[in-house]
């Protein structure tokens, strides 16, 4: 669709001022190779072109069709279009939701159509696209960008039609330039599928008011993230109003803080401002990132340095300190009299050399991690002359450190700007400007470095069993309750795993007696009620209850307050429960829905005051034990958990993990809660207990097969984990891989002979970086599957075989490798992975899947036969292909091993996929 040798132009007009005119004319500029057909039944011709009256009656196959006709016409045209199976259209036609109930109605039309012939729909209400590498403007808009790099989509067309008209002005060049309109069919992750793998794009630049479809841009950011950047400025930082919620986790989770942690959870960078935009996508794909926070300042202006100064802590950075070999170093160079520190104030009289001692002594020094140099137009320095010369140290220093500069002024510095543009090396108007690009740059490398940090293995059930709770929740529902009482929150907190105090329900006066002599005195008693969320907000709790005879009076108040303040609520009876002492920090984890990217877990400071004290941060499930540390590591709270507070000692952080990983799990295993909030979690001296824990359910949820639909990122997969015994009698589990396997494929591929290497990567692989281990264990479940065998031998777990399956984009096929060890060839567990990723192939509804074998690898080539792969030959290489839905020849059990076609030392398939 975005690379047509045929276009279509319905609506062409020569009429003046008309968008069908402006289309045809830039239509018109395209590359020769390129054939442009305009359509209007009420012309003959078009600008000396041919006019047809309808696209059936197009002489070719059009791959493009760019309508451009009134919006009640659009869904005959749609139609029309998908019988000439045409593959792509572009709606350039305005007219539809935003007007009212008759556009919607056009609109669903559209998508049932889109539906019924296959066809790929840009729009409708949009400006088009244009692609400057293949010269093709499919826009109506006047101006021509030039070639360049990035590629900007923009889901507004004021705002895209206005940054085109600055880009070509300021000779800012794109890659692609798109227009996404309604998005009723193509949006943000396909056009990141399609951008991630363009030769021409080197970063992605988004414009964004509302996702779409989350879980798709999700999976095709997180995709492509880590090789191109994507840089989202979302607009909506500040809602007018927050919709009602029912628990401290609903009202606090803003849309705000929810986008955000999105975009930081696939490698995305967000930022403020429009221009932010464009100076992240100038640096951000570079391979020299900075290693660190710390930042030298060198100014020949006092004022300029303070200001970049203080950018740096507003905008999280670090002053480097300088050390003492580069302050001496200085002082052999600057007059007596310069600042001694950072930022290094070379003076408002110096000269080149001033500089460029300055510039080179930082980099030499360890403590600093970038420079940003600031210039005003003084002194002996000439701009031009002092830009040279640091464009010559960059390009001497291999870019080791990120260099940015700032040259001050009007007239008297375009000139060296232009050098700096033309070079390559950063250049900005402002000292802010620099600095808060240059914390982009470092937070970009931190946050991709932290995303796929290894995680600890933790020795978790990730699937415990469930069945009776969901039962129980059918029930409740169908009786109409929406909130679980505290007893039956509790076989929730038991199955998963999560520490609570003893504590028991009472329907009387005499059974909260006889609990509280079992379980022992203090207690709490908890008023338990269907109708009651917030039990403290109607004097629901009593704590701290040292004997019987304080528990009869506590008890008979507190149902006096429950029939005064909450008269109509249904009483069950109370909760009686033993009292956590010491609690040294009370803290919160919940969950709730958001629109656009359902479940989503909170963490922070917790008790009555949670909502006043409003430290939180914001996770997306499924989480592990990584993901759960950087959850508490972004809130305030967490320097006190890890270090202590005012004779309150450490919290048990690894105890913690494991406790956010348990609540995620039971997120990700019930779509029928809608919101639950463990408040407080309390951290006594021994244990975390959650002390109080509210369920609200989703009335709207439906029982289907889509269990995880409430998800964006899918979590792991254990429908495709069973148990299978080799040849040998010997038995292994396979299983979906996960990140915290990287030590196990570490060890798979670092013990691999020659051969199997060759066989598998097509190379000897000689270092197993940390890079590539990444690459094959922290996947994407929507897009890849990999199944390990684990074999435990005397409680030493190996990774023994992978069988990976890489879907494509489309969804239509996908890639498949089989790597089995040396030493456990010939135990048919490479014909066993083989059949497994069929069964997965065909459980995701794939067409087909391919493998590329090299020619000597004639044992994998007999085995793909035998399950019926089409074995083409070529020079290099050799491509075998199952068409899934045409079914695979079973191999029989007798034959299941098929040890005479195995390599005996390696590696039974090769997929073309190279390391990293």
């Amino acid at each position: 669709m975005f690379n047509p040798s045929v276009v279509a132009l319905i609506g062409a007009t020569d009429r003046e001022g008309s968008v069908g005119l402006a289309l045809i004319q830039n239509l018109l500029k395209s590359s020769v190779d390129r054939v442009i057909y305009p359509v209007n039944p009420n012309r003959e011709g078009v600008l000396g072109l041919k006019c047809y009256p309808s696209i059936r009656a197009v002489p070719e196959h059009v791959d493009l069709a760019v309508i451009a006709t009134p919006a009640k016409t659009v869904p005959n045209v749609v139609e029309e279009c998908g019988k000439a199976d045409v593959e792509g259209v572009v709606i350039v036609s305005a007219g539809f939701r935003e007007t009212g109930e008759e556009g919607e109605r056009l609109e669903e039309e559209i998508k049932r159509l889109k539906e019924d012939y296959g066809l790929r729909i840009l729009g409708p209400n949009c400006l088009g696209f244009i692609r400057p590498p293949i010269g093709l403007n499919a826009t109506f808009l006047l101006k021509d960008p030039e070639i360049g790099q990035i590629a900007f989509i923009s889901q507004s067309g004021a705002l895209g039609s206005a940054i085109l008209d600055w880009a070509v002005n300021a000779h800012v060049g794109f890659s692609m330039f798109v227009s996404l309109g309604s998005m009723i069919d193509l949006g943000f992750g396909d056009l990141i599928d399609f951008l991630g793998q363009d030769p021409y794009t080197r970063s992605i630049l988004i414009y964004m008011e509302s996702v779409g479809d989350a879980k798709r841009f999700m999976s095709a950011a997180r995709g492509f993230a880590r090789n191109k950047p994507i840089i989202v400025m979302k607009a909506g930082k500040y809602p007018a109003g927050a919709k009602a919620a029912r628990s401290h986790t609903g009202s606090m989770a803003g849309s705000y803080d929810v986008y955000r942690a999105a975009f930081r959870r696939v490698g995305v960078v967000r930022v403020d401002e429009i221009n932010d935009l464009f100076n992240c996508a100038s640096v951000l794909d570079s391979r020299h990132l900075p290693a660190g926070p710390r930042l030298a300042i060198i100014t020949n202006a006092g004022g300029p340095g303070v200001i970049a100064a203080d950018a740096v802590i507003e905008y999280g950075g670090v002053i480097a300190q300088l050390s003492k070999s580069t302050i001496d170093a200085l002082n052999e160079v600057l007059p007596p009299y310069w600042s001694q520190g950072n930022p290094i104030d070379v003076l408002g009289d110096s000269d080149v050399n001033r500089y460029s001692v300055a510039t080179r002594l930082c980099l030499a020094d360890p403590n600093v991690d970038g420079i940003v140099i600031i210039y005003t137009p003084q002194g002996a320095a000439k701009p031009v002359e002092l830009a040279e010369e640091i464009i010559d140290i960059v390009n001497r220093s291999g870019r080791t450190k990120p260099i940015l500069t700032v040259w001050m002024g009007g007239d008297e510095v375009w000139r060296a700007r232009e050098l700096f543009y033309r070079n390559d090396v950063p250049t900005y108007s402002t000292p802010e400007e620099a600095v808060k690009t240059y914390t982009y740059m470092y937070k970009y490398k931190r946050n991709l470095e932290l995303l796929y940090e290894t995680p600890e293995d933790l020795l978790i059930d990730p699937s415990p069993p469930k069945n009776f709770l969901k039962i129980s929740l059918k029930k409740e529902l169908a009786k109409g309750n929406t909130i679980l009482t505290l007893d039956k929150c509790d076989r929730f907190l038991d199955s998963y795993g999560i520490p609570r105090p003893k504590g028991y329900m009472a329907t009387s006066l005499e059974e909260a007696v006889f609990v509280a002599s079992r379980i022992g005195y203090p207690v709490a008693l908890k008023i338990i009620s269907p109708d009651i969320i917030h039990k403290t907000d109607v004097n629901g709790v009593v704590l701290n209850i040292e004997s019987p005879e304080e528990l009869k009076q506590e008890y008979l108040k507190l149902m006096e307050n429950i029939r005064s303040k909450a008269s109509g609520a249904r009483i069950e009876g109370v909760y009686v429960q033993k009292m956590v002492k010491p609690v040294n920090y009370e803290l919160i984890l919940g969950t709730t829905r958001d629109r656009d990217f359902g479940a989503v877990i909170m963490f922070g400071a917790g008790g009555i005051a949670t909502e006043a004290i409003r430290d939180y941060a914001i996770g997306l499930p499924p989480l592990n034990q990584v993901l759960a540390r950087r959850l508490m590591e972004e809130t305030k709270i967490y320097n006190l958990l890890l270090n202590g507070f005012r004779n309150r000692p450490p919290a048990d952080i690894k105890k913690l993990e494991e406790i956010i990983v348990r609540f995620s799990n039971m997120v990700v295993d019930f779509p029928e809660i809608k919101e639950a909030e463990i408040n407080p979690l309390a951290v006594s001296e021994d244990q975390i207990y959650a002390v109080d824990f509210r369920v609200v359910l989703d009335t709207e949820a439906k029982y289907t097969s889509e269990h995880h639909r409430h998800l964006v990122i899918s979590p792991y997969p254990t429908k495709y984990i069973k148990p299978w015994r080799l040849k040998d009698g010997r038995e292994v589990l396979l299983r979906p891989i996960r990140p915290e396997d990287e030590p196990l494929e570490y060890e798979l591929i670092k013990g691999l002979s020659e051969e199997s290497s060759r066989f598998r990567f097509f190379q000897v692989i000689k270092e197993v970086t940390h890079e590539m281990l990444v690459r094959f264990c922290n996947i994407d479940y929507d897009r890849e599957i990999a199944i390990i065998a684990e074999y435990s031998d005397r409680g030493r777990k190996r990774n023994v075989g992978v069988g990976r399956l890489i879907i494509e984009p489309e969804r239509n096929r996908g890639e498949f490798a089989v790597l089995v060890a040396d030493d456990f060839q010939g135990k048919g567990l490479g014909t066993k992975l083989l059949d497994m990723i069929i069964e997965i192939a065909q459980d995701k509804g794939l067409e087909s899947i391919y493998g590329i074998v090299l020619p000597e690898n004639t044992r994998m080539i007999g085995l793909c036969k035998k399950f019926g792969f089409d074995i083409k030959h070529g020079k290099d290489e050799v491509l075998v292909e199952l068409r899934i839905k045409e079914e695979a020849k079973p191999v029989k059990a007798s034959e299941e091993r098929v040890t005479d076609l195995e390599s005996p030392r390696g590696v039974e398939a090769l997929s073309g996929e190279k390391p990293l």
